[in-house]
């Protein structure tokens, strides 16, 4: 009954603002509804989202922890931001179609030896978008840890492709962060039916933290070591204990 209402409740809206994102998209125009539908999404999920700092509403590149695609709806329906995704999201149902929508940005786990090329394609998209975000992770985790950040696709910004800031954003999921996030050997079906059948709501935190300019910094090692240090130690205030 609880998974039910959810999908309606998602539904339904998507239904009324996917023909208005497509009109405003054939017109070049910044589509509002996408942003609105996220929004709309990570409530009906449960999530009650509270938000710390300002974020930055263009020429920005959020850096942000990463717990679980719930991650996606409750950043891009506050900030209406495009994301940096593995592309094997591309083909999953549904999601990877509203993905496509909400301009992604696929890369290739797999293709290391691509890399130059990668990284040619996210400075095309950072200078088309603006504003772009990354789980530098590039896995999840519980959210009482940070794991090592992978530099590579930090090279994008070292310098940008247009005059930009970094903004590295804090999520906060608290102690639902274990129960929340997507870890181990769970399928992305067996995520989305516990969190379509999870029940009550969660408080999350959503920190924008202070942004720095990439082009400033001495090269990727340098602004990737930075994005990673404020964002533990903002983790370390929340948690109360220090993050390495």
């Amino acid at each position: 009954m609880l998974c039910a209402m959810r999908i309606i409740w998602i539904a339904l809206p998507l239904l009324f603002l996917l023909p208005l994102h497509l009109v405003w998209h054939l017109l070049k125009l910044p589509s509002p509804w996408a942003m609105l539908f996220l929004r709309i999404a990570a409530r009906a999920l449960g999530a009650r989202v509270k938000v710390h700092g300002t974020p930055l509403r263009r020429d920005v590149f959020f850096v942000a922890n990463h717990l679980s695609w719930h991650d996606i709806p409750i950043l891009a329906g506050i900030t209406g931001t495009a994301f940096v995704a593995q592309d094997g999201v591309r083909d999953w149902p549904i999601i990877g179609w509203l993905a496509t929508l909400n301009r992604t940005i696929f890369v290739s786990r797999t293709e290391k030896q691509n890399v130059a090329g990668q990284v040619a394609e996210l400075r095309e998209a950072i200078a088309e978008n603006w504003s772009v975000t990354l789980f530098p992770e590039g896995t999840t985790s519980d959210g009482r840890q940070l794991l090592p950040f992978k530099q590579s696709l930090f090279a994008t910004l070292a310098p940008p492709p247009k005059p930009m800031l970094i903004q590295p954003v804090l999520l906060d999921f608290g102690d639902a962060g274990p129960d929340i996030a997507w870890l181990g050997e769970e399928t992305g079906w067996e995520s989305a039916w516990r969190a379509f059948t999870r029940p009550g709501t969660y408080d999350v935190g959503v920190h924008f933290l202070e942004p720095f300019n990439p082009a400033e910094m001495a090269d990727r090692k340098v602004v990737c070591a930075l994005s990673r240090a404020r964002l533990a130690s903002a983790l370390s205030a929340t948690l109360g204990y220090t993050v390495t």
